[in-house]
């Protein structure tokens, strides 16, 4: 599929780039994007909630009322679930959230992610840019130009770009990310994706292996 090539300021250069239908133009599997975002997701959970169980309660041992002849039922600990300040019946315990994908599985989800984003016409190819110092002003100059200073963002580099990075560090709905950090979350949480031109071909050469 042939893409136009537009400059920082919104307007065609002129020029269109051929994005690989093998990448770009699939048959999107919803159920690998499902997976991939939720390993994601779970990856990004610490673990660490605990609920202390009745072994764990602090206070005595001691029986707090006699067997029989109380007319209610018979209680053996204050530290009993039963209890208000007992223990917690099967409470969280810590754990790891993380779960295995295999390589295939996750270049087929991003794919099925970018792809989606063609579809929608929500993929948008600029030429290279660069900062001469870091500049939130210039980034959202950038971002009105191309129309989505009201939208959420991701821009994918070539490579690392230090002062268009530190630019954007301070919006929130605008990321940057180069190729290779490229997830499916990334891609799917964003309305408008924005590829660099020099991040093309490293994009298609991660997901054609």
């Amino acid at each position: 599929m042939e893409v136009k090539v537009l400059d920082i300021n919104g307007k065609e250069t002129g020029r269109k780039v051929q994005l690989s239908d093998s990448v770009f133009a699939i048959e999107p599997n919803k159920h690998a994007v499902y997976l991939d975002v939720k390993q994601y997701l779970a990856n990004q959970r610490q673990g660490t909630h605990k609920a202390k169980e009745r072994a764990e309660v602090a206070g005595s041992t001691r029986k707090i009322k006699k067997q029989k002849g109380t007319g209610t039922a018979r209680a053996g600990s204050k530290k009993s679930p039963l209890f208000k300040g007992g223990g917690t019946v099967f409470g969280p315990r810590p754990r790891n959230y993380s779960f295995k994908l295999n390589k295939a599985l996750k270049r087929l989800a991003r794919k099925s992610a970018l792809t989606l984003k063609a579809q929608d016409s929500n993929l948008i190819v600029v030429e290279d840019f660069n900062f001469e110092a870091p500049s939130t002003k210039n980034f959202i100059n950038v971002l009105k130009a191309l129309g989505l200073e009201n939208k959420k963002s991701l821009f994918v580099l070539g490579d690392a770009n230090k002062n268009v990075y530190l630019s954007s560090r301070n919006l929130k709905g605008s990321s940057v990310v180069t190729n290779s950090e490229l997830s499916t979350y990334a891609i799917l949480n964003a309305n408008n994706l924005v590829l660099l031109e020099g991040s093309l071909e490293g994009i298609e050469e991660n997901l054609s292996k």
